[in-house]
């Protein structure tokens, strides 16, 4: 109250101000708590990108290596079915045994 008897309604209107923006920080945060809940794939690509040192970089060790086992995989199929090629069919896969 001033000195003279009126009441001043500037701490009010304050208050009601304070409460007001604290009011809408709360629903944005919610808004923002329940869109995140939703979409959290959406988020974690945006944090998951790799750097550009990450590409750089030298490749994974495991990674090298299946490629060299993948390849070996397809050299020695690839022999197998030249030589599969190559003999004649009409040969029969047995042996003959003689009696002397």
């Amino acid at each position: 109250m001033a000195d003279d008897g009126s009441v001043d309604y500037s701490v009010h209107e304050a208050w009601h101000e304070a409460t007001n923006v604290y009011l809408v920080v709360i629903l944005v945060s919610f808004a923002l708590f329940m869109y995140a809940k939703r979409s959290t794939r959406k988020i974690m690509r945006i944090f998951s990108v790799p750097s550009s040192a990450e590409t750089l970089s030298e490749p994974n060790f495991y990674d090298t290596m299946s490629k060299i086992r993948l390849r070996q995989h397809l050299e020695v199929y690839s022999v197998s079915r030249k030589h599969d090629y190559q003999q004649p069919r009409n040969q029969a896969d047995s042996v003959q045994l003689s009696w002397e």
